[in-house]
């Protein structure tokens, strides 16, 4: 029996229960209508409205002779190509998908449901929040409303629409398991927890509500478990799309310091006795907050008149503020509130100038022929990340391949071996790697740090032949 043929059969059952109640009770009023809406039967409305707008996206890289800039580096005759998901936010031809989708590629052609197909041009992307835009030389498209995720309620009925495995529009359907998910960046993730399908090639598509509104953009999965998809909420989409159009990346206000969760014996500790607030743990040296006296263990309270629930809402509050802008923060210190301001940096400026957390780039990298791209692991990231001592390999900082597999591997994997062949630093990885054979697997062996596991990888290696 389906979901929907659950929630039916429940929700009949419910009402013979109440009226059986009402009729066996001498003198009692009608129950009260339940203070919840009803699901819809099905979601194929829905479906058949949004699913024009809802694209497949190929990507390709290395493909043509005569390519320029990073193509002369590659062995002769690489290829890598890749496919994945979007949906139009614009009639004018833009379009939503994930950053990993259309990272490092060379080519890009959109496919729509009509089977009409055009070039596309990357207009702009964030790998923070995992989002890019696209363009299309098109007029007339047909859009996918943007709701308001928000709103959202855990248990709420979604679907997810994509091309998962290269099957064009494919329809899951599922509820939100949870909100405010972290799977790889504390800052900025926020990510909707979903358990309708997704599977390698949805990512980029749209998560709807029943209202026909995309709330989230289906983005990543889990490996250790069935029924675990994540979407970057609609929300966050709302705060760059506008920076991803006008300039193609996106500035984000820098305060510099390190943040700490509160709960009641923390605000115990620090004499806080209200709800609400971030609490000061580390300051960067010579950064804004530094500039403007925060010191360890100050709960900000508030940034400009805007009051300040939990960390998460400080760092978007302030990555939302321009480089260069003044704030006011309102702060607890030692029993009393005081009045500080702020002028913001920018975020990635001051990243590299405080040496990163090791795994972000400077600039864009284009990945190798497993479409990964690696850093070395140091001394400061192996203490970082807690991998132990006796744990040598390489760092995955990003994946912008789409080749089967590489789904399993995330920013922070730490790669020991590449087909039994040990890869204990950057120079043994590449020496593996540059020996991989066309159209034959590899096999990957992975220590991911948390929650702290080994698994082994198959990704197959494209080259053309």
């Amino acid at each position: 029996m389906t979901r929907a043929a659950l929630a039916v059969s429940f929700g009949l059952v419910a009402t013979v229960a109440l009226l059986l109640g009402w009729q066996g009770g001498a003198g009692l009023a009608p129950p009260a209508a339940l203070p919840f809406q009803t699901t819809p039967a099905s979601f194929a409305d829905i479906v058949s409205r949004v699913n024009p707008a809802v694209v497949n996206i190929t990507v390709t890289e290395g493909a043509a002779q005569g390519d320029e800039g990073g193509a002369a580096e590659r062995p002769s005759g690489w290829v890598r190509r890749g496919e994945g998901t979007g949906f139009i936010v614009d009639g004018q031809g833009f379009i939503l998908t994930n950053h990993h989708v259309v990272a490092s590629t060379e080519r890009i052609r959109v496919r729509l449901s009509d089977k009409r197909e055009f070039p596309a041009v990357l207009v702009g992307s964030d790998a923070s929040t995992d989002l890019a835009l696209l363009k299309v030389d098109a007029v007339g498209l047909p859009t996918v409303p943007l709701g308001d995720s928000d709103r959202l309620r855990v248990g709420e009925w979604v679907c997810a629409i994509g091309n998962p495995y290269r099957f064009d529009h494919s329809v899951t359907v599922g509820v939100v398991s949870s909100k405010g998910r972290k799977i790889y960046d504390a800052s900025f993730d926020a990510y909707i927890q979903t358990d309708a399908a997704i599977n390698p090639g949805n990512s980029g598509g749209p998560l709807i509500n029943a209202a026909g509104q995309a709330v989230g953009i289906n983005s990543a999965m889990s490996i250790q478990g069935q029924g675990i998809g994540f979407a970057v909420p609609i929300n966050i989409a709302r705060e760059v799309l506008e920076q991803l159009r006008s300039r193609g990346y996106v500035t984000r206000g820098f305060l510099g310091v390190t943040l700490q969760e509160m709960d009641p014996d923390l605000r115990r500790l620090v004499g806080l006795g209200q709800d609400g607030g971030a609490m000061v743990l580390e300051v960067m040296e010579g950064g804004s907050g530094a500039a403007a006296g925060l010191k360890r263990y100050d709960v900000i309270t508030s940034v400009s008149g805007l009051a300040i629930a939990d960390g998460d809402q400080l760092v978007r509050t302030i990555s939302l503020k321009p480089p260069g802008s003044e704030v006011e923060l309102n702060v607890f210190r030692e029993g009393r509130l005081m009045t500080l301001r702020a002028r913001l940096a920018e975020r990635a400026a001051a990243v590299r100038a405080a040496g990163g957390p090791g795994l972000e780039p400077d600039d864009p990298a284009a990945g190798d022929q497993l479409g990964l791209v690696v850093n070395p692991l140091t001394p400061e990231l192996q203490t970082e990340m807690s991998i132990p001592t006796e744990r040598k390999g390489v760092v995955v900082r990003d994946v912008v391949g789409l080749a089967s597999g590489l789904e399993q591997l995330a920013h922070g994997d730490l790669i020991l071996e590449v087909n039994r062949r040990p890869t204990p630093d950057l120079e043994a990885y590449r020496r593996v790697v540059d020996r991989l054979r066309g159209d034959e697997p590899a096999w990957l062996y992975v220590f991911r740090p948390r929650p702290g596991g080994y698994f082994l990888a198959k990704v197959e290696v494209e080259k053309a032949r």
